[in-house]
């Protein structure tokens, strides 16, 4: 049984900048999740202007990775995300990739398309793979950072959240984050939405979503976790551009090697599975109904 038979279905959600040509571990890893040498590997490029640029790339690589069947989907329009040939492409794919570029350019395209409805039944009906790097991991949550300035402190009012793809709710991602220094952005973020857990995803990083079970974290970096449902804040009563107090909020790192999964049936968590983090866990596994 490959590991695509997994009908649970999985999320690979890249900070950008994997490698692509060396040792591959990230596109690796989701190569095996796609069902190996079998897979059959869809790239839509929707969020670049250099389409063909990129699927050069992702085709070079998920073909030295030893897949025969891979496929690019130029999405130029809205007409093509309701293409049935696309939609077909979709439908018979065991691995989604979506490329990087401008995540407002990607939901603009797909965003309620037919190819959109086609990727959530991919995901939650047959347990494909959906795999997304830069603003395609952006896009990956329901909320999504949309537009934001990198300031030295949070700033209330210096993010815009838009609506996303919808395969994880209650949280928000950005990604190139270390290297970007970009901490303060989704503090930002949390300040104003403590409702929505931030995660922020480093270049060469991956963190890999098993819907229903649990998480791992891949490549060189790592993934923050900004939790801030029990924080006090002033946020409310400044201005914009002021920097808020923000008190007790909670910060996870989990640097590449981490993994952790949900108890199975009753069972209560055990030393595995530190209890601040088995929310997290529930949430972003959680089996979300079909869009």
């Amino acid at each position: 049984m490959s590991e695509q038979d997994n009908k649970n279905g999985h999320l690979v959600i890249i900070g950008g900048h994997e490698d692509r040509t060396r040792e591959m571990a990230i596109l690796k890893r989701f190569v095996e999740l796609s069902g190996g040498a079998g897979a059959n590997i869809v790239v839509i490029t929707a969020a670049s202007t250099v389409a063909d640029e990129m699927w050069s790339i992702y085709d070079e690589a998920f073909g030295s990775l030893g897949v025969d069947k891979r496929s690019h989907l130029e999405v130029t329009s809205r007409q093509d995300a309701n293409s049935e040939d696309f939609v077909r492409l979709v439908d018979d794919a065991t691995g989604i990739f979506m490329t990087g570029g401008d995540q407002k350019r990607l939901l603009a395209l797909l965003g309620g398309s037919a190819l959109d409805s086609a990727m959530h039944a991919a995901l939650k009906l047959r347990g494909a793979t959906i795999g997304g790097t830069s603003a395609g991991a952006s896009a990956m949550s329901g909320h999504m950072l949309a537009t934001g300035r990198v300031e030295l402190h949070p700033e209330k009012g210096s993010v815009n959240l838009g609506a996303g793809l919808g395969f994880l709710h209650r949280v928000v991602i950005d990604q190139h984050f270390s290297e970007r220094q970009r901490l303060s952005r989704l503090l930002s973020v949390v300040a104003q939405n403590p409702y929505l857990q931030g995660i922020g995803i480093d270049e060469d990083t991956a963190l890999v979503v098993d819907i229903g079970s649990g998480i791992e974290v891949l490549g060189q970096g790592a993934v923050t976790i900004v939790d801030g449902r029990t924080m006090i804040t002033n946020v409310a009563d400044i201005k914009d551009r002021d920097t808020p107090e923000l008190i007790d909020v909670r910060l996870h790192l989990l640097p590449a090697g981490s993994s952790y999964r949900l108890p199975a049936g009753d069972a209560e968590p055990g030393r595995g599975l530190p209890l601040p983090l088995l929310d997290f866990l529930e949430n972003v596994t959680k089996r979300n109904p079909l869009s």
